[in-house]
C-alpha cells in the first residue's frame, strides 16, 4: 500500500476517519482525503471507507473514479460496513483485495470477491498524556476559532511563564450553530498548542456538570474577545455565576460594573504580572458572583416585566 485513503478527515467526528488515521501513523503512509489531488495520484491505496457516510453526490462522484482504470490500479479496499450500492460493486471490481471489519461484513463479501480477508479495528488514543501535571495553575478555557483572541492568549502565556510555577491549560470544544468543528475548534485548538505547547490538553465536549466542575476547580477561566467582553457574553456570565475567577479583556463597552481586580481581572492591566495571592482572587471570585447575580434570571425578567407595564400590556 502506498497511501491510506479516507472521506472524513477529522478523527473527533468520525470513527472510520480515526481509524484511518491511526492506521496511517502505524504503516507510516500518507493520510489523504479521498478526492484530493494526492490521493488520486497513488497507486495501490488503501480506500477505507463507509458508504453511509458520503453525500450523494460524492458517492456519485466516487463511481466515477472507479469507472476509470487509470486511477488506483492497485486498489485494496477496507469495508466498513456494506449496502449492495452500484458505486460498492464498482469498487469490487476493481480492488485487488478487500478487507472487512467484522465477521458478519466477512461472510457476505467472501461471495462476492476472490480474496476476501477478516480484519477489525483496534481501540487507539492519539493523546495518552495525564491529565494531572501536577500544575499550580490551571487555565481553563472554550475553544472556538472564529473568537480566539490568539495575541491575548500570547500574553497570558508570558504572564503564566513570569510566574515560575507550574502551569496547564485546559480547552474544551465549542462548536457554534451553523459552523463545523474545522472552522471553530481544531484550529483554535492548534492554535492554543503552538501557543503552550505541552502545557495544554484537551477535554472534549463537556456537559454542563463537567463544567461546572471544571470552572470551580481552575485558578482562571480565560475568555478573550475581539474588542472587549459584552454583557451578552454568556460564557463569561456562567463563569462568574460558578464563582470562577474570570480573566479577560475590558473596553469602554464593556459593562462598566466590571473593573479589574474586583470583579474580573483585565489581562490588559496586569502590568506584567498575574495576580496570584488568594486573598485578591477570593476578592475578584465574590467580586464575579456579586456581578453575576445583578445580571441574573431574575433581574431580566424584572426589567421585562417593568418595561410591560410600561407599555401598558395587560391579560
Amino acid at each position: 500500500m502506498d497511501a491510506i485513503l479516507t472521506y472524513h478527515m477529522n478523527p473527533l467526528t468520525c470513527g472510520v476517519a480515526r481509524f484511518n488515521l491511526a492506521l496511517s501513523r502505524q504503516l507510516a503512509l500518507p493520510y489523504l482525503g479521498l478526492f484530493s489531488p494526492e490521493a488520486l495520484r497513488a497507486k495501490r491505496p488503501l480506500v477505507s471507507i463507509k458508504l453511509d457516510e458520503f453525500s450523494d453526490t460524492d458517492a456519485d462522484r466516487l463511481g466515477s473514479i472507479a469507472d476509470d482504470a487509470a486511477i488506483w490500479p492497485g486498489l485494496r479496499l477496507f469495508f466498513h460496513d456494506y449496502n449492495a450500492s452500484p458505486v460498492e460493486a464498482k469498487l469490487l471490481r476493481r480492488a485487488e483485495i478487500v478487507y472487512c471489519g467484522n465477521e458478519l461484513l466477512f461472510n457476505e463479501m467472501r461471495a462476492l470477491h476472490d480474496k476476501v480477508v477478516l480484519a477489525w479495528c483496534p481501540g487507539y488514543l492519539f493523546d495518552k498524556r495525564p491529565f494531572d501535571l501536577d500544575a499550580e495553575i490551571s487555565v481553563y478555557t472554550f475553544g472556538m476559532a472564529h473568537k480566539l483572541r490568539a495575541d491575548y492568549f500570547y500574553q497570558l502565556r508570558d504572564l503564566l511563564q513570569a510566574t515560575n510555577e507550574r502551569y496547564a491549560v485546559y480547552v474544551s470544544a465549542a462548536v457554534h450553530e451553523g459552523r463545523t468543528l474545522e472552522d471553530t475548534f481544531t484550529a483554535a485548538y492548534e492554535q492554543l498548542v503552538e501557543c503552550f505547547g505541552e502545557r495544554v490538553r484537551f477535554l472534549g465536549f463537556l456537559s454542563d456538570g463537567a463544567l461546572y466542575n471544571r470552572l470551580t476547580s481552575s485558578t482562571f477561566f480565560a475568555a478573550f474577545f475581539q474588542g472587549g467582553v459584552r454583557g451578552n457574553n454568556t460564557s463569561v456570565n456562567t463563569a462568574m455565576q460558578c464563582g470562577a475567577v474570570v480573566l479577560t479583556n475590558l473596553d469602554t463597552h464593556s459593562p462598566p460594573e466590571l473593573r479589574h481586580l474586583v470583579n474580573v481581572i483585565d489581562i490588559r492591566q496586569c502590568q506584567g504580572r498575574l495576580p496570584l495571592d488568594k486573598g485578591a482572587l477570593d476578592i475578584v471570585r465574590a467580586g464575579g458572583k456579586e456581578f453575576a447575580a445583578t445580571r441574573g434570571w431574575n433581574p431580566l425578567i424584572d426589567l421585562f416585566n417593568a418595561n410591560e407595564r410600561d407599555l401598558g400590556v395587560s391579560d
